[in-house]
């Protein structure tokens, strides 16, 4: 039977409903349209992933307090900033299936509200001291921009190489799925040994999370998002990059053709996907997340047993068997 994430929620379940109101609380302001648009984004909220790794951490590594709750919030502040930038950056008109902040209230109001919830984020910490979460989001944000600029970079050229790939995910997505867990251990009183395991394990766990992701682009178009999605935006996702290595030069010429003056061609994406398929692309991108996966639960080795760090094993699980 599939893992639900209701039930992994179980050991956290009201203090995850504790922290939505305290969140909402964090996001008010004085000024109307900046209180509406914050309605908006959160009636409009995701899975909440990252609050339920904060809190599931804290449990496993020590005693949930108000600091993980402010540990919690932080992240979601500046994370959702940075959602509200890429919208703009990217001209996306949509968000989680949703009309983007953009979309509705133009790029000025939206670049002004991504600063509005950086702000937040910042205060919050500031205002109680909370100087090692700070620091901990700080960095993540930091990753992160740069994983995005070095991805982009690499784009123009499509000479992307699997070494680089990893660099690319590890600062894109799994710094932020690290700072979560770190957060969550710092905030519960855990020893710096104790907050270093639980951020690799974050680390391992984003890493799997993001190899997953991009394996939906070589799926059907019922499961996970489009299909060929990163093809046609000239994404170099590790079963491709590893589907291009076992080929000729002239093979590989081909491919990159196909992907820089064709990735608009259906026909040719279609291709491309089979011909990573042939290669082996995807058997190998999923024994890689696997390795990530197992090296997450090596990390959780000498936490002491719990309902918290078996539901964290089971949200591990969950982030490779999900279908989107």
């Amino acid at each position: 039977m599939a893992l639900q994430l209701k039930d992994i929620q179980a050991p956290v379940a009201n203090e995850m409903q504790a922290f939505e109101r305290k969140f909402r609380d964090f996001m008010k302001s004085n000024v109307f349209l900046v209180d509406q648009i914050m309605s908006f984004i959160v009636k409009r909220k995701g899975k909440q992933m990252r609050p339920l790794f904060v809190f599931l951490t804290a449990g496993v590594s020590g005693q949930i307090s108000e600091r993980t709750y402010r540990g919690g919030s932080m992240i979601e502040l500046l994370h959702t900033a940075s959602l509200v930038h890429d919208d703009v950056v990217d001209d996306s008109n949509y968000r989680r299936g949703f009309f983007s902040v953009n979309a509705i209230w133009k790029n000025k109001i939206a670049v002004l509200v991504g600063d509005y919830l950086l702000s937040r984020g910042l205060l919050l910490s500031v205002d109680h001291g909370d100087y090692d979460l700070l620091k901990i989001v700080s960095e993540a944000v930091k990753e992160m921009s740069e994983g995005e600029l070095l991805q982009i970079s690499k784009a123009r050229t499509l000479d992307i190489t699997e070494d680089i790939y990893y660099d690319v995910i590890r600062q894109k997505t799994a710094s932020l799925i690290a700072s979560c867990c770190a957060v969550g251990a710092s905030s519960s009183g855990a020893t710096e040994e104790e907050i270093a395991k639980m951020k690799s394990f974050g680390l391992n766990v984003g890493m799997a999370f993001q190899i997953k992701d991009d394996l939906f682009d070589y799926g059907t178009d019922e499961i996970g998002k489009p299909r060929g999605i990163d093809i046609k935006e000239k994404k170099m996702t590790l079963p491709l990059i590893h589907a291009l290595s076992n080929s000729s030069k002239s093979e590989k010429r081909a491919v990159l053709k196909k992907i820089k003056k064709h990735s608009n061609d259906k026909k040719a994406v279609n291709q491309v996907i089979e011909y990573v398929k042939e290669r082996g692309g995807i058997e190998y991108a999923t024994s890689v997340m696997n390795a990530y996966h197992q090296k997450a639960l090596d990390n959780l080795e000498g936490f002491s047993d719990s309902p918290y760090k078996e539901a964290l094993k089971n949200l591990v699980q969950f982030t490779i068997e999900r279908s989107k």
